[in-house]
């Protein structure tokens, strides 16, 4: 177990825990419609609005939004139909998804997976040395987030639950209220509220969950000791380590979404170019990529609805 804490910081250095969405059209396939609670709304700030919104979980009338999740050492994918395929490190069974069916969300930590049903359960597989696979009970909910050791839903009402690793208090989520978006860090979590703020907690050495003045955000990741916040003007701000200048993000601009590796950070601009900064060692860095952007910019959450981050591709 302690190899793999050692572990799993550095590889995220490579893979960032994130996911990426295809909407069916794009990706060129049909959808599966579900069956999808009709209480599924919660308030979030909308882009252009200092008021709370209405918005839907990021589900068209009930389809199923084609998705892949990347953990510390597998990838999962969410197929159009609802079931679920995964590859790479099974040393735990994390990729052990074949029987899996009636999904709508992945999200994939270290050594685990967790996926949310269409009637708002979760499925857990994976390692369970914390209690991160325990979420069974778990109903109502309408996201996923998985981080190192952890796994977080969020609830209908706004709230949140979470079971895993809590050594540096990463799963103290109980109080929260208001929350559209979680994402977990390795050791933390934060979550956005729906005023446009932010709370965190968990692993701090690095100031990472200082985020208590950040306002007009639309959407959060987490690394390993740093957190960044999407403002709805397209500009990002981040706390928390910058060894490597993965904080350094105050001049982006236009940004429609972030991620966050362990030691990096990645913005998508609404250009469909990519802006990096941190750690390169892997060339995490270096690669400039691009990807069709939207037609014309949506309000926030900007379809993220995703704990892990999410990016749209139309």
């Amino acid at each position: 177990m302690q190899n793999k804490r050692i572990l799993l910081p550095a590889l995220l250095s490579i893979v960032v825990i994130f996911s990426l969405t295809l909407p069916a059209l794009a990706a060129g396939i049909s959808s599966m419609p579900v069956s999808v609670p009709d209480d599924y709304a919660i308030t979030h700030l909308e882009a252009d609005s200092s008021s709370p919104g209405l918005a839907t979980v990021n589900l068209s009338q009930g389809q199923v939004i084609p998705m892949v999740a990347a953990g510390g050492y597998h990838t999962v994918g969410l197929m159009a139909d609802g079931s679920v395929i995964a590859m790479g490190l099974n040393n735990s069974g994390q990729c052990g998804v074949g029987s899996w069916a009636g999904i709508i969300k992945v999200a994939a930590g270290g050594y685990h997976t967790a996926g949310l049903k269409s009637d708002g359960t979760v499925f857990g597989v994976g390692n369970n040395d914390y209690g991160q696979c325990n979420v069974g009970n778990w109903t109502g909910i309408i996201e996923v987030a998985a981080g190192g050791y952890h796994t977080l839903g969020l609830e209908s009402d706004g709230t949140v639950v979470a079971m895993g690793n809590i050594e540096y208090g990463q799963c103290n989520v109980s109080g929260w209220k208001n929350i559209v978006q979680v994402a977990g860090g390795v050791y933390h979590t934060a979550g956005l509220k729906s005023n446009g703020t932010v709370v965190a907690t968990g692993y701090d050495e690095y100031d990472q969950c200082d985020v208590r003045a950040w306002k007009n955000i639309v959407q959060v990741a987490a690394g390993y000791g740093h957190t960044v916040g999407l403002r709805a003007d397209g500009t990002v701000v981040a706390v928390g380590r910058n060894d490597y200048g993965q904080c350094n993000v105050g001049n982006w601009t236009d940004i429609i979404q972030v991620v966050a590796g362990a030691d990096h950070t990645v913005g998508l601009k609404s250009d469909g170019t990519v802006v990096a900064v941190g750690d390169n060692g892997y060339g995490q860095c270096g690669a400039q990529a691009t990807v069709t952007p939207w037609d014309s910019r949506p309000t926030a959450p900007w379809s993220l609805w995703d704990g892990t981050t999410t990016v749209s591709v139309m």
